[in-house]
């Protein structure tokens, strides 16, 4: 059985600006809902595909200034929508290093201040929706 194995080092933007030196985790689930077509006579629930519902998490490291952390979420939260491109590692996409990019999704919240005496100050936020 073949294996590809790589270090992780993902691509993280948001609205074009590049945030992978302050990003220290990045989760894609890309799930469809499941609807039930099950009907009477079926001796097992049937289902079709849905609505897409993408869900990216981030941890990242706070940083303040124009292209970072802050700037970047806040524009997120008070735009409504924003557009992520993600991929597993490194620069070069290709088929074993795809990029995935998620338009239209939402962050709600983030927080821009999370500090705690001797810790560097980071947060975890997840931009919901989107195609």
């Amino acid at each position: 059985m073949a294996t590809s194995v790589y270090l992780s080092n993902p691509n993280v933007t948001i609205n074009s600006v590049d945030l992978r030196d302050q990003c220290t985790s990045a989760t894609l689930n890309y799930v469809y809902e499941q609807l039930e077509t099950t009907a009477f006579g079926d001796t097992a629930h049937k289902f079709t595909k849905g609505l897409q519902n993408c869900e990216v998490t981030l941890t990242l490291f706070n940083s303040y200034g124009s292209n970072e952390v802050e700037a970047a979420l806040y524009d997120a939260v008070n735009v409504g929508t924003a557009t992520l491109v993600i991929s597993p590692s490194g620069t070069t996409e290709s088929a074993t290093n795809p990029e995935y990019t998620i338009t239209g999704c939402m962050l709600a919240e983030f927080t821009p201040i999370n500090s705690t005496v001797g810790e560097l100050s980071t947060q975890e936020v997840t931009f919901t929706g989107g195609t």
